[in-house]
């Protein structure tokens, strides 16, 4: 009788937690972004704006045609070698994970923003370059669009 009384207000208490939590989960807000003014010049440019991402080794190749991705990989972006190309694979995997969900549901998200499907296989080594590149779009898409593809807030 003494432990079904115990178990009762554990029960009762672990819910009251519980329903603090959502409560305060509820209420809070994304972090909005904050873009610089260089950025936003950045996302204006327009000329040459094609950036090409090729690894020969394994026969891969993308073509970006982005307004301003290519001055704001060149000016905004964090230079090459700053990450590991361990990180930028694992960033890569779910990034390219939750793009193609948003390409599959055309009705759900834009699909002028989500046009295609990205063929990224996790078990091909794709070199640093198409990983960095990769990356740095992913991270440009979601700041000039305000997207948000994975749980953390796009920095740079």
């Amino acid at each position: 009788m003494k432990k079904n009384r115990i178990i009762k207000k554990l029960m009762s208490f672990s819910g009251i937690v519980i329903g603090i939590l959502v409560m305060a989960n509820c209420g809070s807000s994304k972090e909005a972004l904050s873009i610089t003014d260089e950025e936003k010049q950045a996302f204006a440019a327009v000329e040459d704006d094609s950036v090409e991402i090729v690894n020969d080794e394994v026969e891969y190749r993308i073509i970006i045609i982005e307004p301003g991705f290519y001055t704001w990989l060149k000016s905004i972006a964090r230079p090459e070698g700053y990450y590991s190309q361990t990180f930028l694979e694992n960033r890569n995997k779910l990034l390219v994970l939750n793009w193609n969900q948003r390409a599959m549901l055309p009705t759900v998200y834009d699909p002028n923003l989500y046009q295609m499907q990205i063929d990224y296989q996790p078990d091909i080594d794709y070199g640093y370059d198409v990983n960095y590149k990769l990356y740095n779009y992913f991270i440009f898409f979601q700041r000039r669009y305000n997207q948000r593809l994975g749980p953390f807030v796009p920095r740079i």
